[in-house]
């Protein structure tokens, strides 16, 4: 794969469609994609992971991949955080993989790339947050700071806090787009408002150039500000290099180990592991922690810290708006990275080896040369800088732009176009036809389509698509003279008086709505109408009428794409009065209930019925704490509750888990363990205030004598012979334990049940 970067360091992908003429509309962003660090003496000043430069170099080298066993520590002196980078969509399901072993992690986002295809959603980042992991910053769109302007630097640490902030996300860690900073980064990252950043490389790691660096950063780390971590995780890390640094901390004298991912299960990503050993990885880690070797944290847990007030970064330069509105057009002037012209980027995406290169200008001293080898797709190019206002050249929406580049070129090229979304998300937007090659300098000229309504900013540059050599030189940007008119809105759906009607009574009837903020506005789906007042919204159909939606089940609602979204519309206004000063509010797709202590959570289908079936918030599994998260086993799905979790799946349909019962299945790794999913809930009444639960493998016993013990196969069956707990072996005391080889046992109030293949069960009594 080919790695691409512009002169910040900002990573940049493409995606095209099968016709190289056209392209499908997705983001220029990827997550980084980090070159490796070169070692350096721990006493040495820092070494910033470089942004530019060839694709990540796969190493097969291990360092010394056993794994010591640990002696076991009252107390556990090394604490491991799971810490994973750029909001990448595979990082969701890694969640669920750590829920299934207790562990919570911190993810590093950027505002930019949230609900971008390939990346985590908006509403999957507060779901993370409600599981009890870390939502931390990143940055909005991934540059070099090391390198960047000190108020786009500020922009990109500070903005993305407060992008992430107003989507009702706890936001006091930080890493390091490329693990690269300075002191002047490090003073923007603090001045923001965060509690720590990470970086990475500057603890000891499977890398053999690490093999004299610290085995763990101290507690509390010396600079708060670039905490140390070992290299990041890529697809040569095996289960025993990632145990590794752990347990050479643990026999090291201890400290902190901060793991960092980038993709879990990903086929083909380099900086992927697959699912298999990330499983393994946090099972072993759970073990770790159960043996009192280690604990898992998340990062703000270990530094500490209040959530400190956000703080926005600094307006962005007014754009250019006549003339040519490119800086550095003619790249004659170099930016802090050698090779790159100040305010460009080198940009590209699929499989490919380009290499750039200045070379003799057209009537300068400089030109950008662009080699490329080993092309099989994609393409390759040199773009003005994707960033939040220091480089990018602004736009207005509706108007056309008229580009203009001198070009040699070995191939064909065209110009490909991006343009820039509110948060910062860079997307593609368009490109020009195919042009033929060209010996001798020439000069192209491609006058835009209207610019994409909410855009602020574009970009543009040459593309190669195909081995060979493209130099380029004496950019254009100016606003075409004949700009075509913009597409002309849509006429706006008829309002229906039976709307305005209810929509006027639902809102006199409910005087805390407020004023009336806007018109009444039609056309949505089934119907539907709204208005906006200054404390909510009114929504309505004619299946429905006329609905109240306002505060924080109004954003949970809003958070579900309102009535496009699962919920569908509201079907009532809130409901107070209940348990803890708690309100729910009923829509077509479900129900959304809100607390203090648990914020807006949504239930719905068979997890809602069974929780209805427990009496609601008023049974014993309480208000919900998060909403349903679904990507299990055999399309199941899970949802956690005050008082417990349910679990549901096509097979067993939704069944309830809490207290000791919930916790002893959890040892065995829930649905994906040999109990898998359960098939009742707990059963009450039995022998001694006993209670047992099925599941699809067996069954877990428990009583206030022996705790929740499993019991399951052969053994089960030759329990069962003998009256279950009503028997004279009465209650299991033990799980199933190995003996030998060849011969397994489970201990009993009562006596014992040994089982071979050879012999099948047999029981002693005591």
């Amino acid at each position: 794969m080919c790695a691409a970067f512009d002169g910040t360091g900002f990573p940049l992908t493409d995606y095209r469609g099968a016709d190289m003429g056209t392209r499908t509309e997705e983001p220029a962003h990827a997550g980084s994609n980090h070159s490796r660090r070169r070692g350096r003496s721990p006493s040495s000043g820092r070494l910033r992971w470089t942004a530019l430069g060839s694709v990540l170099a796969v190493s097969a080298s291990l360092l010394g991949g056993a794994v010591f066993a640990a002696p076991a520590h009252a107390v556990a002196n090394t604490v491991v955080s799971l810490t994973f980078d750029d909001a990448n969509d595979n990082q969701f399901a890694a969640a669920t993989t750590m829920r299934n072993a207790n562990l919570r992690g911190t993810f590093f986002v950027n505002s930019g790339f949230l609900n971008a295809p390939t990346y985590m959603t908006t509403a999957q980042a507060q779901q993370l947050q409600a599981d009890g992991h870390e939502i931390g910053g990143h940055s909005v769109t991934h540059p070099d700071l090391a390198v960047t302007g000190a108020d786009e630097a500020r922009r990109q640490v500070c903005n993305d806090r407060v992008n992430l902030t107003s989507m009702g996300l706890d936001i006091r860690s930080f890493a390091y787009p490329f693990a690269s900073s300075n002191p002047a980064a490090e003073a923007i990252v603090r001045d923001c408002g965060y509690n720590s950043a990470r970086g990475l490389g500057d603890i000891r790691s499977k890398n053999p150039e690490s093999a004299t660096f610290p085995v763990a950063e101290r507690i509390p780390p010396a600079n708060l500000f670039y905490t140390g971590a070992p290299d990041q995780v890529d697809s040569t890390w095996t289960l025993a290099d990632l145990q590794n640094v752990v347990t050479q901390s643990v026999n090291g004298g201890g400290g902190w180990v901060q793991l960092t991912f980038h993709h879990v299960g990903r086929d083909g990503e380099p900086l992927s592991i697959p699912s298999t050993v990330f499983a393994q990885y946090t099972n072993w880690l759970r073990d770790e922690v159960t043996a009192g070797r280690i604990e898992v944290k998340p990062v703000r847990d270990v530094i500490g810290g209040a959530t400190k007030p956000i703080v926005a970064g600094p307006a962005a330069p007014a754009p250019i708006t006549s003339g040519n509105l490119l800086q550095n057009p003619g790249l004659q002037t170099p930016s802090s990275v050698a090779g790159v012209p100040r305010c460009w980027a080198f940009g590209g995406f699929g499989v490919n080896t380009p290499q750039f290169s200045q070379v003799a200008g057209r009537t300068s001293t400089i030109a950008q040369q662009l080699t490329m080898t080993n092309y099989v797709d994609g393409d390759a190019k040199l773009l003005p800088t994707l960033d939040l206002g220091e480089c990018a050249p602004g736009a207005v929406p509706g108007r056309a732009y008229v580009i203009k580049a001198w070009y040699k070129s070995t191939g064909p090229t065209q110009f490909e176009l991006y343009y820039r979304t509110g948060l910062g998300t860079w997307r593609y937007w368009t490109s020009s036809p195919l042009y033929n090659a060209a010996a001798d300098w020439t000069q192209l000229t491609f006058t835009s389509p209207p610019v994409p309504e909410g855009a602020s900013a574009i970009s543009m540059g040459l593309n190669l698509t195909s081995n060979g050599i493209l130099v380029t030189d004496d950019y254009e940007l100016t606003v075409s003279g004949t700009t075509p008119p913009p597409t002309p809105p849509p006429a706006p759906a008829p309002t229906p008086p039976a709307a305005v009607a209810a929509i006027n009574a639902a809102a006199a009837a409910s005087p805390g709505v407020g004023t009336a903020s806007g018109a009444v506005v039609c056309g949505l789906v089934s119907g539907g109408c709204y208005q906006n007042y200054q404390n909510g919204s009114i929504h309505w159909t004619q299946a429905t009428g006329a609905r109240i939606t306002r505060g924080a089940i109004a954003a949970a609602w809003a958070g579900q794409r309102w009535e496009n979204g699962p919920l569908g519309y509201p079907t009532s206004n809130e409901v107070g009065g209940l348990k803890n000063g708690g309100v729910y509010q009923n829509f077509q797709g479900g129900t959304v209930h809100w607390t203090p202590a648990t914020g807006a959570r949504i239930t719905k289908g068979a997890i809602g019925a069974a929780w209805a079936a427990q009496g609601w918030e008023n049974g014993g599994l309480g208000y919900p704490t998060g909403n349903e998260v679904t990507g299990l086993k055999n399309g199941g799905a899970y949802q956690n509750f005050q008082g417990g979790v349910v679990h549901w799946s096509p097979a067993t349909g939704a069944r309830i888990t809490r207290g000791a019962i919930d916790a002893a299945w959890a040892s065995f790794n829930w649905e994906n363990g040999f109990l898998g999913y359960p098939t009742s809930n707990e059963i009450v009444g039995l022998r001694n205030g006993g209670v047992y639960q099925n599941f699809q493998g067996g069954v877990i016993y428990w009583s206030p004598a022996t705790g929740a013990r499993s019991n399951a196969g052969a053994i089960r069956n030759a329990y069962a012979s003998q009256g279950w707990e009503n028997g004279r072996l009465g209650y299991p005391t033990t799980n199933e334990f190995r003996l030998s080889a060849t011969l397994v046992a489970q201990d009993f109030q009562g006596g014992r049940i040994t089982w071979s293949a050879a012999t099948g069960a047999a029981i002693t009594y005591r």
